[in-house]
């Protein structure tokens, strides 16, 4: 149906006496609670996890200011969206009107984008309120965060979270009609699967009645395998120390290893979408070009870090595009994981062998003593030699002998590294 809403939008609040949690801020006589009960505005910012009531709060104020309610997603607007929401803004202030100008997930908005609606936060054509999960204090401009009071939301309680699910069982006119029967202990633990995330809640308990089968007088009993069924997938897309998340960003890692570049962008766009911070993404990226391209191609680390790079500067969503062109880059380039396999080795080696001594004619010599005591004896400069190359020259500690690690790939500039390094290889053998 067109007018489904989710049970976790369904139990909005309408009221804020009906609001469930965060008494630290809301109970009688805090000034949260005095701006809602008066309709009195001011800006402000509301940092929580996620499902903890912040877009509920703001609505719930802009309902009882009796002012427009402007919602904008920090993911997927710019600053376009933005200049629309100030323009409607200007409007309402002609019909003395007052206007919230919402954004959800305010910490994906770069500096520029911030400063697009700061100078309407500071002449009141809007009062801003802004959502974050992560710390305003390094997301947020000073000057934004100089013009508005912070609130901190909390993770709710299991106790908190079972009143809210108890709420949804006896309100909820499609829960009703289902005529749902869950024990109380069931019942607790849906409210501690959700991890202190109201939402994530309310979204177990209504996948939990679509399971539910009919049994006496139509009733649906909620029973312990449903619970256990629930609980185990990850309901929310994106949970930082969620499964979802480590499996999504594995498959976009080995859709690029496997110059897969359409499936790369998949898993990427999933990410995006589920809410995962794209620097998280870059970062990825750029260890994904040294771990699977290398020396295969050195142009896809300065492509992933420019990459970077440009997010940094132009923010979502606008960014987001420059990480998906190093993605395709990336995926559709000669790979090598010599370089990966070599350090690899070469660390085992190091952690297996322990501290042996730097051979005599490679060490440093600054002083007199240290002459004296052979050190940097023989030592044959490279640039010296014929070629630049000190051909029979010995670089390992002597208890190890020389070692080969880097084997490079027949890929990309590997060919060319490979071909070099097997000339050298074999001028030692000549001059052993």
């Amino acid at each position: 149906m067109n007018d489904y809403r989710p049970l976790a939008d369904r139990m909005r609040p309408e009221v804020i006496e009906h609001f469930i949690g965060q008494d630290h801020i809301l109970a009688k006589g805090r000034v949260l609670r005095n701006a809602i009960d008066t309709g009195s505005l001011h800006s402000m910012v509301f940092w929580g996890p996620p499902g903890t009531g912040k877009t509920t709060l703001a609505r719930l104020i802009a309902k009882n200011a009796k002012s427009e309610f402007i919602s904008l997603s920090a993911v997927l607007s710019g600053v376009k969206d933005i200049r629309i929401a100030i323009e409607r803004a200007q409007q309402n202030q002609q019909l003395n009107r007052t206007t919230i100008l919402f954004v959800d997930e305010v910490h994906r908005f770069n500096k520029s984008q911030q400063d697009a609606f700061l100078p309407y936060v500071e002449d009141g054509t809007v009062y801003f309120i802004g959502a974050t999960t992560e710390n305003p204090s390094f997301e947020l401009n000073n000057a934004l965060l100089s013009r508005v009071k912070t609130y901190v939301l909390k993770k709710l309680d299991a106790n908190s979270i079972s009143k809210i699910l108890s709420t949804a069982l006896r309100s909820d006119a499609i829960l009703l009609q289902s005529k749902l029967v869950i024990e109380e202990d069931l019942q607790n633990i849906l409210a501690h699967a959700a991890d202190g995330d109201a939402r994530r809640a309310l979204n177990f308990l209504e996948i939990a009645c679509d399971l539910a089968e009919a049994e006496n007088e139509g009733h649906h009993v909620i029973n312990e395998t449903i619970v256990q069924d629930v609980i185990s997938q990850s309901l929310r897309r994106f949970d930082k120390g969620g499964d979802a998340f480590y499996d999504q960003i594995s498959a976009l890692h080995k859709s690029v290893r496997g110059s897969n570049p359409d499936a790369a962008l998949y898993w990427f766009a999933r990410m995006i979408d589920g809410g995962c911070a794209p620097a998280y993404i870059a970062r990825r990226v750029l260890r994904i070009a040294s771990e699977d391209i290398g020396n295969a191609d050195p142009r896809a680390l300065d492509i992933s870090l420019s990459a970077w790079q440009t997010y940094e500067r132009l923010g979502s969503p606008e960014g987001e595009l420059a990480i998906a062109q190093a993605i395709v880059y990336l995926a559709s380039t000669a790979k090598s994981n010599a370089v990966y396999k070599a350090y690899s080795e070469a660390l085992s080696d190091v952690r297996e062998n322990g501290s042996l001594e730097v051979p005599m004619h490679l060490r440093n010599a600054p002083t007199r003593l240290m002459k004296e005591l052979g050190h940097g004896e023989k030592y044959r400069y490279a640039h010296d030699e014929d070629g630049a190359f000190a051909a029979g020259e010995t670089y390992f500690p002597d208890e190890m002998g020389e070692q080969r690690y880097y084997h490079p790939v027949e890929r990309g500039l590997e060919v060319k590294i490979k071909e070099k390094l097997d000339r050298l290889k074999l001028k030692d053998t000549e001059n052993q």
